[in-house]
């Protein structure tokens, strides 16, 4: 019964959680590719005493409702686990600045 609809139609959208269609990603993704470019192309040609621009945020995208939190959670753990391997290195190579913490 569901063969035949659209990729584009009320159903798609609502299990995507959003309406955006490949080409919409792609098309942010080149936008965010040519800002890339030119802000290296006027950090390679400033004044010597200019400062750098800054690179600019990315292009908004959709994303599930849970994406984010997902993400800062997952940013976290790899904290953690670097903070972790960074002590054990230290323990290891120091041992005596090891109870310091």
């Amino acid at each position: 019964m569901v063969e035949g609809l659209p990729p584009d139609g009320a159903l798609a959208r609502r299990l995507a959680g959003h309406h955006w269609e490949h080409r919409d990603f792609m098309t942010a993704d080149i936008v965010d590719l040519l800002a890339h470019l030119v802000v290296d192309f006027r950090n390679a040609n400033k004044a010597e005493k200019a400062p750098e621009q800054a690179y600019p945020e990315k292009v908004w995208r959709p994303e599930k409702p849970g994406a984010a939190k997902k993400r800062k959670k997952k940013a976290a753990r790899e904290a953690a686990e670097g903070r972790a391997g960074y002590r054990r290195i230290v323990a290891l190579a120091t041992p005596r600045y090891s109870e310091m913490g």
